[in-house]
């Protein structure tokens, strides 16, 4: 199972350097789409993710349709406060059966996803449910509990799941 989550012009550089360091734990690909609201190279972003910066598969793009050209038969879930469906109502593990690459697609902090990329894929929008006065999640939040949701369908394939204290014997 290959998970990719998609940053749409982000505009917070340790945003993206959390998001950075939650792909490179859980084995997902981050794709960043231009404009950025930084430089990839800034302190900030290296300094959320810097001990797992060498193990990112990280890509960049100039537009978001370049991924939607890059991966035509990918899975693509679009994370919006205005979403349809909660993103745990989806079921991943099918569309992975039917050997799809998950996409979890996140806009810029201050806008979200355009209006219009959302029209255009509105079944595939997805929320995660909060109180009705509160706007949104933190970004990087935001992409680790939708991101973990995926994993947790696939029983957490390729990460290890279980822990030992110092000295604890197996």
């Amino acid at each position: 199972m290959k998970l990719h989550i998609v940053l749409v012009e982000p505009e917070i550089p340790s945003n993206t350097g959390n998001i950075s360091r939650t792909c490179s734990v859980i084995g997902a690909a981050l794709h960043l789409v231009h404009p950025l609201g930084f430089d990839i190279s800034e302190k900030r972003v290296r300094r959320a993710g810097l001990d797992y910066w060498s193990e990112l598969e990280l890509y960049e793009y100039g537009s978001f349709d370049e991924v939607l050209e890059k991966y035509p038969s990918g899975s693509f879930y679009y994370c919006t406060t205005k979403g349809r469906l909660t993103y745990s109502d989806v079921d991943y593990k099918a569309e992975t059966d039917k050997g799809k690459e998950i996409f979890l697609v996140f806009g810029k902090e201050t806008k979200g996803l355009p209006e219009p990329l959302l029209k255009k894929h509105y079944k595939r929008c997805i929320r995660i449910p909060m109180r009705n006065k509160m706007r949104s999640l933190n970004l990087s939040n935001a992409a680790a509990i939708i991101a973990y949701e995926v994993l947790r369908q696939h029983d957490f394939a390729n990460l290890r799941t279980k822990g030992k204290l110092r000295g604890q014997k197996k």
